[in-house]
């Protein structure tokens, strides 16, 4: 019996099945086709080939060059260091632009500090003390300005002190801005310049108007509908583009992300590759109440008298940090995705006719039907023959015993 049942499948793994087609008179299924096909359709030509351009071969890895440049002047009246003029030179940091630039929009300023004992600053937990003995001379403060020097400052007896150290003195002052003193930040221009190429497509650009007029870039100002080749910006305008004010960011400083958005449809021309700014705050979370929000670090400034003296000015500086970043990508007609697409497209419509099939064939109240129409098994005609005279030899033997006399009684 098993034997039978091996040779049998063995047999079978020999049939070799090919396709039947038949007319299905169903009206449900005829509409299910045909909306599977249009869907299908829809969706090659409206969504692969209109929408993703899936004709078009791409490129996105994009190469760029960024140049920052600042410009703007203006005046701080402050206790410690009177009137100053502040230029380009003296708020931006580094100097030179490239694609990260710092400008500073407010500062504390600690002048006149000199190597010498001093108490430490109450703000530094490390440098408390209630005596002489939690100061050991010579040890570093943890976080704080210098090297303790054995001695415990207090008011009185039953007071909390801070320790006496070595380092430059006065320590900075433990208060924070109340207003920005460089407010006039707003109105500072910001010049962007990129370049960028697509090395696949041999193409290359730059944000910058083609123009052999030399007073373009000292009247134009960036607007997204009428001047998109002007790439010179004002900071406010950047700020309130992120949904922020300037004025309360330039108070303790924050972090924006400039974005420069490259998508070039080559097919198009050059003219219709332009580029698309857009700003973000990178400094707050979702919540808006994190204790990170804000930009500041410190420098100093040094200076040496006549005597050979030194001395410096410690400047606690708050400030905007901008970080442009330059993405995209680039398209150009091809042939090979344009086969490759189409080829999946009509993988899509056989994917169609096999799910109308599973309906018409196992879920249909007809379904029996249907498969018996559908599936047939076809024998050689050497067999064939063989059946026929089978049944010939059967019919002949019936005729005989048909014309046979009947027996008298």
């Amino acid at each position: 019996m098993a034997a039978s049942r091996l040779r049998g499948l063995a047999v079978s793994l020999l049939d070799y099945k090919t396709e039947k087609y038949i007319i299905a008179d169903n009206k449900k299924i005829g509409l299910l086709y045909r909306l599977i096909q249009l869907s299908i359709f829809g969706y090659i030509i409206g969504w692969v080939f209109l929408t993703k351009k899936g004709y078009q071969e791409t490129d996105d890895a994009i190469q760029s060059s960024v140049v920052t440049k600042l410009k703007g002047v203006t005046v701080t009246n402050t206790p410690e260091s009177g009137q100053l003029v502040w230029g380009p030179e003296d708020y931006t940091i580094p100097p030179q632009g490239g694609v990260i630039i710092f400008i500073i929009t407010n500062f504390l300023e600690t002048p006149n500090q000199k190597l010498g004992y001093c108490a430490e600053s109450v703000k530094v937990l490390d440098g408390h003390c209630g005596g002489d003995q939690d100061c050991r001379e010579g040890q570093k403060v943890v976080s704080g300005h210098g090297l303790m020097s054995g001695r415990c400052l207090r008011n009185g007896e039953n007071s909390t002190g801070t320790c006496e150290i070595y380092g430059w003195c006065p320590t900075e002052k433990p208060f924070k801005p109340q207003k920005a003193l460089l407010s006039d930040a707003e109105n500072f221009t910001f010049y962007i310049k990129n370049f960028i190429q697509f090395p696949k497509f041999l193409f290359s650009k730059a944000n910058v108007l083609d123009t052999t007029n030399s007073s373009y870039l000292k009247k134009c100002r960036y607007d997204k509908e009428l001047q998109p080749y002007c790439p010179i910006f004002r900071l406010g305008d950047i700020i309130n583009q992120t949904g922020y004010n300037f004025q309360d960011m330039a108070l303790l400083g924050g972090s924006v992300g400039i974005m420069i958005q490259w998508n070039c449809d080559l097919d198009k021309g050059y003219s219709n590759c332009h580029p698309k700014y857009h700003f973000t705050r990178l400094d707050v979370t979702i919540s808006n109440k994190s204790i990170a929000s804000g930009l500041n670090f410190r420098h100093t400034r040094y200076f040496k008298d006549a005597a050979g003296g030194i001395s410096r000015t410690l400047f606690k500086v708050y400030g905007v940090r901008f970080s442009v970043m330059v993405y995209g990508k680039a398209g150009q007609f091809s042939i090979v995705p344009t086969i490759i697409n189409i080829g999946s497209g009509l993988a899509l419509m056989g994917a169609g006719a096999f799910f109308c099939d599973i309906v018409l064939l196992h879920l249909m109240k007809k379904s029996t039907f249907y498969r018996q129409r559908k599936f047939e098994t076809s024998r050689a005609e050497k067999d064939l023959h063989e059946d026929i005279s089978e049944e010939n030899q059967k019919d002949t033997l019936e005729q005989k015993k048909l014309k046979r006399p009947t027996p008298e009684l």
